[in-house]
Order: structure tokens, then C-alpha cells, then sequence
């Protein structure tokens, strides 16, 4: 049987994205998958990464390619050129099949803030290894990518605390 890597999708302004996508990383990795966790955005510093570094696991590499701050304003040139050579070191991951499960963490706000084209990442889609499961997170999925993927969960924001004035929690929201 012919294992095929499918393409995921999790977006939509509700809490929850980045927590599925690790939660996806677990079950492979207790199914002794190859997981690649790349974060866009994101310091790296968050309760979800300092689990996985306790893990000690052979089977799992993060890599952040933040600086930790969203974008306000137009992100500096800087910003731009190590996030669009990150995206091709991912692409080289991606397409290499070496991991069985491949996640961009925070990949359409890095699109919509202008520190990736969108291009980029459709080349990643198109070049990515046929076993590779490949899982993109982050609010404002294009039409044009989501008409790519197989999966596609949007999450909805009904209530949120946030809104009362309640700041994020670290090992709940981080």
C-alpha cells in the first residue's frame, strides 16, 4: 500500500491552530514518525517547544525562524530575506522526504505581513516529497491554498477571554 502524505490546513481566527498542529506531531511521533516543526513568527520560546526539547527525541527537530514580534507596520528588509531563506530551507526539507510529517507553523500570517509571497509557499506545496505530510497553521489561508490541501479545519473564535482584557497564559495560550 502507497503511503501518501497529504496536505493540511488549520486557520480561521479561533485559539487552537498551533495547539492541533503539535498535537498532530505527537501521534506521529508515538507512531515513531519523523516530525519537522518549522515556526514562522514565533521566538521559539513557548511551552510547546520547551516540551518537545524535554523529549530528547531523535524524531523531532524545531526551528524557529522568528524574532518573536508580530508586524504592525512593514517588516524591516531583513525580516524579509531570512524569511523567504527559510522558506526555501524548508522547501529542501519538505521535498527530501527525511520527515514523515512537516509543520509551518504560522505561515499565512507571515504571508499576509509581507515577509513571504505566496508563491514561496506554493512551490513548497508543489515540490513537497509524496510521502510528506505537510500541515500549514495560521489565520488568513488564500482560497488558492486552501483549494490545494486535502484537509482543511477552520477554527472560529465565539468567546474569548482576550476580549474582557485577560492576557495570554503561559502553558495555556504559550
Amino acid at each position: 500500500m502507497k503511503k501518501e502524505g497529504m496536505i493540511q490546513i488549520y486557520t480561521g481566527n479561533g485559539k487552537g491552530k498551533t495547539t492541533a498542529a503539535f498535537g498532530l506531531a505527537i501521534r506521529a511521533l508515538g507512531a515513531n514518525l519523523k516530525v519537522f516543526i518549522a515556526q514562522f513568527i514565533k521566538k521559539g520560546n513557548s511551552s510547546e517547544i520547551k516540551f518537545i526539547q524535554k523529549l530528547n527525541s531523535p524524531n523531532i527537530y524545531v526551528k524557529s525562524y522568528g524574532r518573536g514580534r508580530f508586524f504592525k507596520k512593514a517588516p524591516e528588509k531583513k525580516d524579509i530575506e531570512d524569511s523567504q531563506n527559510a522558506l526555501l530551507e524548508i522547501i529542501k526539507i519538505t521535498e527530501s522526504g527525511k520527515y514523515d510529517v512537516v509543520i509551518v507553523d504560522e505561515i499565512f500570517p507571515a504571508i499576509k505581513c509581507g515577509l513571504i509571497d505566496e508563491s514561496l509557499l506554493i512551490d513548497l506545496i508543489e515540490r513537497k516529497s509524496d510521502k510528506t505530510e505537510l500541515i500549514l497553521t495560521g489565520r488568513g489561508a488564500s482560497k488558492k491554498v486552501i483549494s490545494m490541501a486535502q484537509l482543511v479545519t477552520e477554527m472560529k473564535e465565539i468567546k474569548h477571554y482576550y476580549k474582557n482584557g485577560l492576557k495570554a497564559r503561559i502553558g495555556i495560550e504559550f
